[in-house]
């Protein structure tokens, strides 16, 4: 039995920010790398559609987002940053997005070809506020496990 798999190397990256209440996304792509500069694109296009409102942005601990010109980019547009704590996607609503977008495009598919591959991703996120956008609400909520007490275990 042969089972068909994606050959070669490229990729396709999707930088992302997600509006917590509306659930509008903003997505900066790429065939190459994620760095400093796709962050700055993404916090400008980011102060472009939220002028003069007080915008937090949530992001995880890559170096690249965290590095001063994104930081001075950042402060420059009024635009606060907050940094989860290591190992923790489950606190990032668009962790849940993505996971959602991997379901619809990637999980027991095969593609043909890169240009297939990144259309049907670019596809997928721009229906998250159309035809997905009942199942998006029901998966992007505030609904976060908490502990009201902590242990520690000692060993």
């Amino acid at each position: 039995m042969f089972i068909k798999a994606p050959a070669g190397r490229k990729r396709f990256n999707v930088l992302g920010a997600l509006d917590a209440v509306t659930h509008e996304l903003i997505t900066i792509t790429n065939d190459t790398y994620i760095n400093a500069l796709c962050v700055c694109e993404l916090l400008k296009k980011i102060a472009e559609r939220y002028p003069g409102m007080p915008i937090t942005l949530i992001l995880d601990n890559a170096k690249y987002q965290k590095c001063i010109i994104v930081q001075d980019l950042a402060v420059s547009f009024g635009i606060e940053l907050l940094y989860l704590p290591p190992y923790s996607p489950n606190l990032n609503l668009i962790e849940r997005l993505w996971k959602f977008v991997k379901k619809k495009c990637l999980y027991s598919k095969y593609y043909s070809d890169f240009t297939l591959f990144k259309s049907t991703i670019t596809e997928c996120l721009g229906k998250t506020h159309s035809e997905y956008k009942r199942e998006l609400d029901s998966l992007l909520t505030f609904n976060f496990q908490s502990f009201k007490e902590s242990q520690i275990m000692s060993l």
